[in-house]
């Protein structure tokens, strides 16, 4: 008898709208996502892309539960999203870390707030401060660190409550090639050793390739799911490898002429 993958993250006949208000007393309704359907596995690493405004942020911001829905659902190991929560961790592309605690406090924060007990709290802390190459920068605070350095304190802060899922917006957005070069090579790392469940929303074709299980192309506004890709090549991965430049050639011609900006 075959046994039946249960989906992490289970998206189904996902909607956004917004009023926009025009001035006058008129409003209009804009379309950013209709009828997603997308399921994501233990362990994967899901990456979605897309043309600028097709409202992959806006997904990832729903599966958080810091946006409302206008129809459908989406449902995170069995249980319905209706809000935040400590099964999904976020990282954020402005590193969203507090400025008034060191590295050691940020990281602490996510424990504190599940009530894991401080003995425990400063083992967890060592292991993922050791995990993300931090060693030595426990007690700097943010703003002494590089753009690099605080996504680094980022990443480690949301994996380790250890959610159900780890949700991803453009995490390596900002920062220069040689650094992002870097931290994409780190996070391929922790996810091969940790096999946390990843989406992630990225402008890149390249970056999403590089890391992914599975490659999801959103629409133009409104967004809807046009392909969903699995990258079958061996890991780490050559973006020189002909069968890399081949779906990096079929993810451009997906997204037509909006693939200039995504690699």
């Amino acid at each position: 008898m075959s046994i039946q993958t249960v989906p992490k993250v289970e998206i189904k006949n996902l909607c956004k709208t917004y009023t926009v208000n025009e001035g006058g007393g008129r409003t209009s309704r804009v379309f950013a996502l209709k009828d997603i359907n997308l399921q994501i596995n233990e362990g994967e690493f899901v990456s979605v892309i897309g043309p600028s405004g097709c409202g992959k942020s806006t997904l990832l911001m729903i599966a958080a539960g810091l946006y409302e829905n206008s129809g459908g659902e989406i449902i995170v190991n069995g249980k319905a999203v209706t809000g935040p929560g400590m099964d999904r961790g976020v990282v954020f592309q402005d590193f969203a870390l507090f400025p008034w605690l060191t590295v050691e406090g940020n990281i602490r924060f996510a424990l504190k707030q599940k009530g894991i007990p401080d003995k425990e709290q400063g083992q967890i802390v060592d292991k993922y401060i050791d995990l993300v190459g931090l060693k030595g920068f426990e007690r700097v605070f943010p703003f002494r660190l590089s753009g690099g350095m605080k996504q680094r304190v980022a990443v480690a802060r949301a994996l380790a409550y250890e959610p159900e899922v780890l949700l991803m917006d453009e995490p390596f957005g900002q920062l220069d090639a040689p650094t992002r070069g870097t931290l994409q090579k780190l996070l391929e790392d922790i996810w091969i050793r940790t096999r946390s469940t990843i989406m992630f929303v990225t402008h890149s074709i390249r970056e999403a390739l590089l890391l992914s299980d599975r490659v999801v192309v959103l629409s133009s506004r409104p967004g809807i799911v046009v392909a969903d890709l699995l990258v079958d090549l061996p890991r780490p991965r050559d973006h020189w490898d002909p069968k890399f430049l081949d779906m990096q050639k079929q993810l451009a011609e997906l997204l037509g002429g909006e693939a200039a900006g995504f690699f």
